[in-house]
């Protein structure tokens, strides 16, 4: 997966692999000068004895199979008015996983986001701090996208937990499959009315435009309440409690609910 971030106007690539995120140095290298030279601005700083020592170092704490001796033996040439060292003898040598090398759409040189933003200070100060910045809103974007996609999918699976429940004590054996379905969108509807106050009709009579139902409008609070009101209207509905205690019930622990995870989630805004 690759995604962009813009640093001071320049486009910065982002990948993800094994859980794990590299930034580009070559698109780094570009904000100093000629992308075109971009190899040339990576060697220079690689061959500095403090990055050879900091680029040993991460490795030796995140690399198991990190090759020490060949370490050592660019650590005494670093400084040297002769010693030159690329990201591909680098990667060979000593079997580094914090630098990578990447062909194809994607291609150049990539580093773990500790080493990205070490490399950072060799553009300017400014940069480094303004591609921390954008970094860590990407990584704030994406968490916001998968605990929406994990509330929609608990969700899912809680709507089938009721729909069970549904089938298996409110709709008669010989019932046909129309009236079967009106009696699930029915009881879909004490859910809705218990935490949104109105109907799926009624929401879409109201959004015309809008493609979809209210769940997929909803947030994430809404979502997570949703699921918990999903399941317990199966366990009501197993107990055979009339619907429209049902209704009261639910609407009761949507309204505490509701406030608790608002509640939460004003305490970590003034965090």
């Amino acid at each position: 997966m690759a995604n962009k971030i813009i640093v001071q106007e320049t486009p910065i690539t982002v990948i993800s692999e094994d859980s794990k995120d590299y930034i580009s140095l070559t698109d780094m290298a570009g904000a100093k000068q000629d992308g075109s030279r971009a190899a040339d601005i990576i060697k220079n700083w690689m061959r500095n004895r403090y990055t050879v020592e900091f680029l040993g170092t991460w490795e030796m704490i995140h690399n198991p199979g990190f090759k020490v001796v060949e370490f050592d033996h660019f650590r005494r040439q670093a400084g040297l008015p002769t010693f030159t060292l690329s990201a591909t003898e680098w990667i060979e040598a000593t079997n580094s996983v914090g630098i990578v090398v990447k062909k194809g759409r994607y291609g150049g040189t990539y580093a773990h986001k500790d080493i990205a933003f070490e490399f950072g200070s060799a553009i300017s100060v400014p940069f480094k701090l303004y591609l921390i910045e954008e970094f860590q809103r990407l990584k704030e974007e994406e968490q916001k996208v998968i605990g929406w996609s994990a509330k929609r999918e608990l969700s899912k699976i809680n709507y089938h937990i009721h729909t069970d429940a549904v089938r298996a004590n409110l709709i008669p054996a010989e019932v046909d499959a129309y009236h079967s379905s009106l009696i699930y969108a029915e009881e879909a509807d004490v859910l809705n009315v218990a935490l949104f106050g109105i109907t799926a009709k009624e929401w879409r009579d109201a959004n015309l435009g809008k493609k979809g139902n209210m769940r997929d409008y909803a947030t994430i609070n809404q979502l997570i309440c949703l699921s918990n009101l999903e399941n317990l209207n199966a366990v009501f509905i197993g107990d055979g409690i009339p619907q429209r205690e049902r209704l009261k019930r639910l609407n009761q622990i949507a309204i505490k609910q509701m406030s608790v995870l608002e509640e939460v989630d004003n305490r970590k805004l003034l965090k």
